[in-house]
């Protein structure tokens, strides 16, 4: 197979160089602020295209470059002639029913530059970022070859970067990946070889400020991941060539393994919109607790009518093997097992169960041929008596095979939706494969939770009924991870950076918990790093539309007041603030739900204090719920203390947090006297 080459600035002006007469370009800049007018972009056209952002007039990214390059030689951005420019400013509110808050305000200015070459170039201030994308007028459809994106951050600035997880060499090779892995913080200009990482990254800038780099409205079009083999200040855009063969292997036979690739990356419509390249910008890292942008960014709703769509728990059996005692029956992938977890779920108001792999008769990627130990339709019935949903686990080629045949079988049967896994890819079928699943599953009124995916950009607000994604270093990990994965630092990494870009199927809620002398990894008996409290608190931080109870449904039975906690907190809600934060020390979230706050802290392997301005409670008397680290939580993880206490009338409320602990509450308001 052909090795696939990114062809950067210095190739494209090379190649026009020796193949065209270059007519004099006089530049022109623009210039546009965001709506606070503390965030500056500079866009510079001439023979190329460049910009530069500026926050409070400190430099974040030096002149950087991009364009498009087509087959036919007419480029986007390498020498464009500029045909008119619009300016428009925007200020909206978009209804967000299934997110971190039921409306998100959308205020920016932008700048339409339009080219006699067939495109225009969009570039949006918002007052939390950047963001930029091309837009094609062509007529005709077209082939893209590559695209240039760079991002100038400094060289000696220091990055959250998430390397594709292989040991492989050859980034053709890097792109078959499961995107998730932990984070390597290092200087930009000591990147690791050819290695490829997956976004969101996150850049230290030397005057203290954050940027996150991702992208939003992904479709269409190959993800983008960024490298930086020339070992300086820029991070540079791969993207996924086209796949031209493919073939069916992998985990199970249930993949799609491409062996051999186009030499481009995209084939387009005339007229494209492509996708948005987002730079965020925090003065505070807690500001990154709290930025919308890729939802903002993300095409609107496409579903006409949106109340099926049920948000909620799940009660699930991979992560705990199935594993069930002080019961009268042998527990595994049989029916009376899916019986014990539904009646769990029923009794503690959790609304799915999952059937994870194993339901269908295995390496045969058929959801038709079901295992002789499941009748189904006995499953899907009990459930619905008592009023809980079924999901069902699907491989990504058996769903691939025939959606549409799949989605309407087992939604007559009266099944919930799907969670589908071991997509593994980001290149443009695999990416147009997240739409038409979504479409056709929306359709027939089912949830898709797509695990083992590349991270979200937008797609939950296009398609709704899209309910989470993986594409995160998950608790599942931790049935294999040796000691030397550290997930407590990784827990508050990921919330300023990963969280940004949507929903986590992160898979929590562990009663075995392990302080960072005594975790191991036990694959049919899991255990957490950390403790107890942070177990719960992840509830609150973590976003997910879909949340797992991954522990066993007899542990959890054992755990009566933790269980019941769990189950009382929403996976949707109505505001969202962010208290504090520090990135890789400690998170502390604000959710509201109707009139309840619910609250949660979680620390690094550093035992610490953190003090919560509580004030946006308003006027009145507010008492809390409190689940907080035991005195002997830094050497018996799962110890904890439960407390009921006013809110102190300054709304200043101190919490104290093991190693890798954690803090939950709930706070509600106190009926007049």
């Amino acid at each position: 197979m052909k090795q696939f080459k990114a062809h950067i600035k210095k190739t494209a002006i090379a190649l026009f160089s020796l193949f065209t007469v270059l007519p004099l370009f006089s530049q022109r800049n623009f210039t546009l602020k965001s709506p606070d007018e503390n965030l500056g972009i500079k866009i510079e056209v001439g023979q190329n295209i460049t910009y530069t952002l500026t926050h409070q007039g400190d430099l974040l990214l030096s002149p950087s470059m991009i364009a498009m390059e087509i087959e036919d030689g007419v480029d986007f951005g390498i020498n464009s002639r500029i045909a008119k420019e619009k300016r428009n400013q925007v200020n909206q509110t978009i209804s967000s029913p299934f997110y971190k808050k039921e409306q998100v305000e959308d205020v920016y200015n932008e700048l339409i530059i339009t080219f006699k070459d067939g495109f225009d170039l969009v570039f949006r201030a918002y007052n939390e970022g950047a963001a930029y994308r091309f837009v094609s007028s062509r007529k005709q459809d077209f082939i893209v070859r590559n695209e240039i994106a760079e991002f100038n951050v400094g060289e000696t600035n220091q990055a959250y970067i998430p390397y594709v997880k292989t040991d492989k060499v050859s980034k053709i090779d890097q792109l078959f990946n499961s995107f998730e892995n932990t984070y390597t913080y290092s200087a930009v200009d000591q990147w690791e070889g050819d290695r490829l990482a997956f976004l969101p990254l996150l850049v230290e800038t030397l005057n203290g400020k954050k940027i996150v780099i991702t992208e939003a409205d992904l479709e269409d079009y190959p993800g983008m991941y960024l490298e930086n083999a020339d070992k300086d200040s820029i991070l540079n855009g791969f993207f996924a060539p086209y796949p031209k063969k493919i073939e069916q292997g992998g985990h199970n036979m249930l993949q799609e393994i491409v062996t051999e690739r186009e030499e481009y990356i995209a084939q387009c419509k005339g007229r494209t919109s492509f996708p948005w390249r987002i730079v965020t910008i925090a003065p505070k890292d807690a500001d990154l607790l709290d930025n919308d942008l890729v939802y903002q960014l993300a095409s609107p709703n496409r579903i006409e009518g949106v109340s099926w769509i049920k948000p909620g728990k799940v009660a699930w059996e991979w992560w705990n093997d199935w594993n069930l005692y002080g019961v009268d029956f042998e527990s595994g992938v049989n029916n009376a097992t899916y019986q014990y977890y539904i009646d769990f779920a029923a009794e503690h108001g959790i609304e799915y169960v999952i059937l994870d792999e194993g339901w269908s008769v295995g390496r045969k990627a058929d959801l038709f041929q079901v295992i002789p130990g499941i009748n189904l339709p006995e499953l899907v019935k009990y459930a619905e008596e008592r009023n809980v949903g079924i999901i069902l686990w699907a491989g990504y080629h058996a769903f691939n095979k025939d959606i549409e045949k799949i989605c309407k079988h087992y939604a007559e049967m009266g099944v919930k939706g799907f969670k589908v896994d071991f997509m593994d890819r980001d290149d443009q079928p695999m990416v147009n494969f997240h739409y038409e699943a979504a479409k056709i599953a929306a359709k027939y009124k089912m949830l898709l939770d797509f695990h083992g995916t590349y991270k979200p950009t937008g797609l939950q607000r296009t398609y709704p009924n899209v309910i989470n994604f993986e594409g995160v270093h998950g608790l599942e990990t931790m049935k294999w991870s040796e000691n030397t994965v550290d997930q407590v630092t990784y827990d508050v990494t990921i919330p300023f950076i990963r969280m940004l870009a949507g929903p986590m199927d992160y898979t929590q809620g562990a009663m075995k918990n392990a302080t960072k002398k005594n975790y191991h990894p036990v694959f049919s008996e899991a255990m957490s790093q950390g403790t107890r409290c942070r177990q719960l608190a992840q509830y609150i931080i973590f976003e997910a539309p879909l949340t797992m109870l991954c522990d066993s449904p007899s542990n959890y039975e054992r755990e009566e007041e933790c269980t019941e906690f769990i189950a009382s907190v929403p996976t949707v809600w109505n505001e969202t603030r962010a208290l504090n934060g520090k990135v890789g020390e400690y998170a502390t979230i604000a959710r509201r739900k109707d009139d309840v706050w619910y609250v949660g802290s979680m620390t690094n392997w550093d035992k610490r204090s953190v003090e919560l301005d509580l004030s946006f409670l308003g006027a009145g008397k507010y008492q809390a719920e409190i689940f907080k680290d035991g005195i002997n939580a830094g050497k018996v993880a799962k110890d904890y203390k439960k407390e009921v206490i006013d809110i102190p009338a300054d709304r200043k409320l101190e919490i104290s947090l093991a190693a890798g602990g954690g803090c939950a509450m709930k706070i509600y308001k106190l009926n007049d006297e």
